[in-house]
């Protein structure tokens, strides 16, 4: 059976699959990182990962991976396949396309960046299937963006595209790691609203998820803190949709597990700011953390496509395990 390798690289786990060619998961598996051993551990550890979905694809569909596709963490370039830079996990310049391809018998292999790669699944078959303009803002540790536009992730001329967290909706507010002030991410992040509600409520073990519940319950001050959360993403995202004027917006990542308690008034917010614009749909993601695997799967599935027929991989009587 034709199949790809797909992999999720995270700061510490990486989930990895088989992906049939109608995106059926045909075997699925999950591993620490490693960053505690250092950046040539965590690709070596990378590689032999594949190294095993592949062996493991010989045996139990009897052909090797027809390519890979890969989801990082960090600047990416996509074009040159080099995994540039990601503070999480301590690599500079990594050839990962090429290291990958290297130790999989030379198929083709796709690197992506892991959120536009989780956008490009959520786009093509999760919450935005359908829409030909989309963006997709997971609210985690911080908040990036995907720009899918036709089916397509728009990485930008740079590879930076998309990076929602740093429009300064609060100018000369809390600083944040990129050297500006007031930034998106510094206030409606899942790590934000962690923050501010652990100071609020008194109990440093306070997450977002805790101040969520406490909205759902009445808590006043929870409730101002949530509010400010949304006021802080409905501003980035209002300006994101005048630029971009997508049909669909996605919103992803553990802020939006809160589910209405976070979507009601979000929305709302965004109806108030909208003059001139037209609003978009605003739904939860649907995939969860599957989104980065797919998507990886799905990077795999399109260097087929654009290779036609002549793709060719090495022999399953030639591989060593």
């Amino acid at each position: 059976m034709k199949h790809v390798i797909a992999l999720d690289v995270g700061g510490t786990g990486m989930k990895a699959a088989l992906v049939g060619a109608d995106g059926e998961l045909l075997h699925q598996a999950r591993r620490p990182t490693g960053r505690e051993r250092g950046p040539d551990a965590v690709v070596e550890g990378i590689l032999g990962f594949a190294a095993e979905l592949r062996a493991h694809g010989i045996r139990a569909h009897g052909e090797p991976a027809s390519a890979a596709g890969v989801a990082v963490p960090g600047i990416v370039d996509e074009a040159e396949g080099v995994a540039a830079y990601a503070a999480n996990l301590g690599w500079r310049d990594v050839p990962l396309r090429a290291l990958l391809s290297e130790r999989l018998g030379g198929v083709p292999v796709a690197l992506g960046h892991d959120v536009r790669t989780g956008g490009l699944a959520e786009g093509r078959v999760g919450a935005g299937r359908g829409a030909d303009r989309f963006l997709f803002v997971p609210l985690g540790t911080g908040i990036a963006g995907a720009i899918g536009i036709d089916g397509k992730v728009e990485a930008g001329a740079h590879g930076f595209a998309g990076e929602i967290g740093h429009i300064v909706v609060r100018p000369g507010g809390a600083e944040c790691p990129c050297g500006q002030r007031g930034c998106l991410e510094r206030f409606a992040s899942a790590s934000a609203v962690s923050r501010a509600w652990a100071e609020a409520s008194g109990d440093p073990d306070a997450d977002a998820a805790d101040c969520a519940k406490a909205v759902a319950s009445g808590d006043e001050r929870a409730v101002r803190v949530w509010q400010e959360a949304v006021d802080a993403l409905a501003d980035g995202l209002v300006t994101a949709l005048t630029l971009l004027d997508p049909r669909t917006l996605i919103i992803g990542g553990g802020l939006a597990e809160a589910g209405e308690t976070l979507f009601t008034p979000l929305r709302e917010a965004v109806r108030r700011r909208v003059t001139f614009q037209k609003l978009p749909s605003l739904v939860p993601a649907a995939l969860g953390d599957t989104a980065g695997c797919l998507g990886a799967g799905l990077l795999a599935w399109d260097l087929i496509e654009a290779a036609g027929p002549s793709v060719e991989t090495t022999d399953p009587s030639e591989v060593t395990t």
